[in-house]
C-alpha cells in the first residue's frame, strides 16, 4: 500500500509516518519494476509496527526506546539474552509509570473530595 492508504488505515498523518520512517522505526520499499516514480510501498508488518509505535508513545516511551523494542522484536540485531534484557527493562519502566499514574489518580481524587466538601 502507498503512504496515503497507510495513513487512512492507521489514522496517522503522512507527516508522522515519514517522521517514523526517517527515525528508522519503519521502512517503505520501492517497487524495483517501476522506474517512473519514487513511491514507497508498505506492508501489513508496517501497520503492526505503527500501531505498536502509537501505543508506546501513548504510555510515554521515547522514539529511541520504541526503536529498541522494535529491533528486539522484528530484527536480528540482538541475541535472545539481549532481547530479554531490553524487554525486561521496558516492563520495569511500565511498572514505574503505573505507580506514577496511580499516585496522580489518588491526588486528583483527593482534590475532588476537597472540592465536594468545600475544603478548597
Amino acid at each position: 500500500m502507498l503512504i496515503n492508504e497507510l495513513s487512512k488505515k492507521t489514522g496517522l498523518s503522512t507527516h508522522t509516518i515519514r517522521f517514523y520512517e526517517k527515525s528508522g522505526l519503519i521502512e517503505g520499499k520501492q517497487d524495483s519494476m517501476i522506474k517512473s516514480n519514487n513511491y514507497f510501498h508498505y506492508d501489513e508488518v508496517t501497520v503492526e509496527k505503527l500501531e505498536f509505535i502509537n501505543d508506546a508513545k501513548l504510555v510515554g516511551f521515547t522514539i529511541k526506546e520504541i526503536g529498541q523494542i522494535l529491533d528486539a522484536w522484528y530484527n536480528n540485531k540482538f541475541t535472545k539474552t539481549q532481547k530479554l534484557e531490553i524487554l525486561d527493562e521496558k516492563l520495569i519502566s511500565l511498572e514505574q509509570k503505573l505507580k506514577e499514574i496511580k499516585a496522580m489518580k489518588k491526588q486528583i481524587l483527593q482534590f475532588k473530595e476537597d472540592v465536594l466538601n468545600d475544603r478548597c
